[in-house]
């Protein structure tokens, strides 16, 4: 579907950054290995040092190299759940994932978007996971469709990949930690996860 799949993975490659449909917001992202990139998603939303990115990919078992092994029952659950879906899950990070998307934190967030085009930019990028935030400028509202992404990132971002059709339902994923087995709710999104 996505005709332009060499120039995308030629951007991301060369530390390059693109906006992209997901099935909540969209998203702007680039690859995790790449501190150039990383640094320019902060300074095109201007986006404060202390708020980490997350990781997403099209496979929950490409972001489990990123978190600290093993699972917990807990999170294998949750992964098994809601994977692919609207919830973002924050774990302890292993040693692949780089303290500079992570704020300097020991957590990393993971997601598995579903959505057919985020998937498929996903399967053929080097190594299939994105360095990933909503594409808007800090403390303004995400992107909800193509058009809005356009407005909001047009001349900051290397490339804008259309939705064809698949788009984002407009409200963010739920954010959950998952310490000691425990469940933290960070932000109550598109699933409701009740534990009482």
């Amino acid at each position: 579907m996505l005709e332009n799949i060499e120039k995308i993975k030629e951007v991301l490659d060369n530390d390059g950054v693109i906006a992209y449909v997901t099935d909540t917001v969209w998203g702007l992202g680039c690859l995790p290995s790449s501190e150039k990139a990383v640094k320019k998603i902060y300074e095109i939303k201007h986006r404060e040092a202390q708020k980490p990115l997350i990781l997403m990919s099209s496979e929950a078992y490409h972001l489990l190299e990123y978190v600290k092994q093993p699972l917990g029952k807990t999170a294998s659950k949750l992964i098994k759940q809601y994977f692919p879906g609207a919830l973002t899950l924050v774990l302890e990070k292993s040693e692949k994932t780089p303290y500079y998307m992570t704020s300097n934190m020991e957590t990393v967030g993971i997601r598995v978007p579903d959505n057919t085009v985020f998937k498929e930019i996903c399967e053929n990028i080097t190594g299939h996971v994105l360095a990933t935030t909503s594409a808007n400028l800090s403390h303004q509202p995400s992107a909800k469709s193509y058009e809005q992404a356009l407005e909001n990132m047009k001349g900051l971002v290397d490339m804008i990949i259309p939705d064809y059709g698949y788009f984002a339902k407009g409200l963010e994923s739920t954010v959950a930690g998952v310490f000691d087995d425990e469940i933290k709710i960070f932000r109550q999104g598109a699933i409701k996860l009740d534990f009482n």
